[in-house]
């Protein structure tokens, strides 16, 4: 992947994601995770404490090797087992009907093929299994999607491949996923960053 992608990007992610504005983000989308949770695009383990008690296991999806070097801190203190499970979102090695739900924070931006992510979480969720995300995407209004389209090559080259223009419920929607709940707004900052999607969608 080379150096910059294998030890600035993961850097930038802590630092970004980690911030503590984005908590009560992080407190609402891990509400209601129960059983055993896959979690796509792990990072440094920035979801850790928010696991609810209900939580009974962790599969921890996450190709950066210094992103769960990070982690180690929020590992050694988490109440529910994890483990590093996968490291890659789009070819899970899991059996089919293996969780009961799932989570993606930060995440559905930079996986290459998300369609085929989004296939395999919904492969390896039982029936009525709950995904459960936060992401940055497509803004809701059509002055910033022009800035976001405009701009999207850059993030995707200083960001690790990340985009700014996907439209996260339209692909949850066209994976097969029926939202349950959703939430669509602008957190502070420039909106063409801080457009966010958050909801519950079931594998039916």
């Amino acid at each position: 992947m080379g150096i910059y992608n294998d030890q600035i990007v993961p850097r930038i992610v802590e630092v970004a994601c980690g911030a503590k504005f984005n908590n009560p983000q992080r407190k609402r989308v891990c509400a209601g995770l129960h059983g055993r949770v896959v979690e796509i695009g792990f990072g440094s383990g920035l979801n850790v404490p928010f696991y609810p008690a209900a939580v009974q296991s962790i599969s921890a999806v996450e190709p950066a090797d210094l992103g769960w070097k990070l982690a180690a801190g929020r590992l050694a203190e988490a109440a529910v087992p994890i483990e590093r499970a996968g490291l890659d979102g789009q070819s899970l090695p899991f059996a089919d009907n293996s969780f009961d739900a799932a989570l993606s924070t930060w995440t559905m931006c930079t996986i290459p093929d998300i369609a085929t992510a989004l296939a395999e979480v919904r492969r390896v969720l039982v029936p009525g299994g709950t995904l459960h995300f936060v992401e940055h995407g497509l803004a809701p209004d059509a002055k910033v999607q022009v800035w976001q389209h405009r701009l999207n090559p850059i993030q995707k080259a200083i960001a690790g491949g990340c985009h700014l223009d996907r439209d996260i419920r339209g692909l949850v929607e066209t994976a097969g996923f029926e939202i349950r709940d959703i939430d669509i707004f602008y957190m502070q900052g420039p909106k063409f960053l801080t457009a966010l999607t958050l909801g519950v969608a079931v594998s039916p």
